[in-house]
């Protein structure tokens, strides 16, 4: 019996965030709007979006003695995530410097602070082992060590499902791309991940990545929706028109609705089609997890 739906393991970070009606060029300032603090961090706002849609969820990360993690703490335990595998010291919380624009669009710039001290060491301790033992499904994103994402490979419980997406991109272990079930990119992710040798449509991507190892693959398209694809075949999973107003969150939004979907047996195209419900209702507020929906908002879509 799993005590949890889903476990993030993840970063948490402050996000500053400025709107700008254009994002500067090299050497260039522009004028921006009054600056917005919001909790935010890949794990976090995956572990907060899941809870809102009603999933037992628990947060493995690391954030300061600040009051930035004081925020982020705060926000995990509004949202109703247990926080029990949050470790607290060792570096400033991390911190997230995101621009954006007038057709929600955004640039970010990370600094990972806490989350780069993320260990191995600190997955192999007792809390975080028992956390991995009670998870059906497992998350886990590249803000933290790829050591750390590796050595949560390692520790996974038999029967339960480990979701990756691999942002900030780069080449993966093979022993992580055996693991996930699914991989989740975006265009710039895949193209990262496979090298030279992309290939030019979504279709050639899934394919390609399916490759490398993964058991599934699903290729976020924005606008355009999704591709999921697994040895039974690929499927088309189409957006759901909304005006967009911050996409600040949104792939988090999908990437743990799309997990805690799994987990309760869902197909990997319902599942997807379920995520792009909750990424659509996620880009028509500001702000990453003060934008992610209950349930009861995605049902209304």
């Amino acid at each position: 019996m799993f005590e949890y739906d889903l476990l993030v393991v993840g970063s948490a970070n402050a996000d500053l965030v400025v709107g700008v009606e254009r994002r500067p060029g090299a050497g260039e300032t522009v004028l921006g709007s009054d600056l917005a603090l919001h909790p935010g961090g890949k794990g976090a706002n995956q572990a907060v979006a899941a809870a809102r849609l009603g999933a037992r969820t628990a947060l493995l990360a690391r954030v300061g003695d600040d009051a930035h993690g004081r925020l982020l703490l705060d926000s995990q335990r509004a949202a109703g995530v247990d926080t029990a595998g949050v470790l607290v010291g060792g570096a400033p919380t991390g911190v997230a410097l995101i621009t954006v624009d007038p057709s929600g669009d955004n640039s970010i710039v990370v600094s990972p602070g806490a989350n780069g001290r993320l260990t191995p060491d600190d997955v192999r301790a007792p809390a975080a082992s028992a956390l991995l033992s009670a998870s059906r499904v497992v998350s886990a994103q590249l803000e933290i060590p790829l050591e750390t994402v590796e050595e949560v490979v390692r520790g996974l419980r038999s029967g339960s499902r480990f979701v990756l997406n691999p942002s900030p991109p780069r080449e993966l272990p093979a022993a992580v791309l055996a693991a996930c079930d699914p991989l989740i990119v975006n265009e710039h992710e895949a193209r990262v991940v496979l090298g030279a040798d992309a290939g030019k449509t979504p279709e050639e991507w899934a394919g390609a990545l399916l490759a490398l190892g993964p058991r599934s693959v699903v290729v976020t398209l924005g606008e355009e929706g999704a591709l999921a694809a697994d040895t039974s075949g690929t499927v088309r999973v189409p957006a759901v028109r909304v005006d967009a107003v911050d996409t600040t969150g949104a792939g988090d939004s999908f990437t743990a609705a799309l997990a805690w979907r799994l987990g309760a047996g869902e197909s990997l195209a319902d599942a997807a089609a379920y995520a792009a419900r909750v990424g659509a209702v996620a880009v028509t507020r500001e702000g990453a997890q003060a934008s992610f929906p209950t349930a009861e908002e995605v049902a209304a879509v």
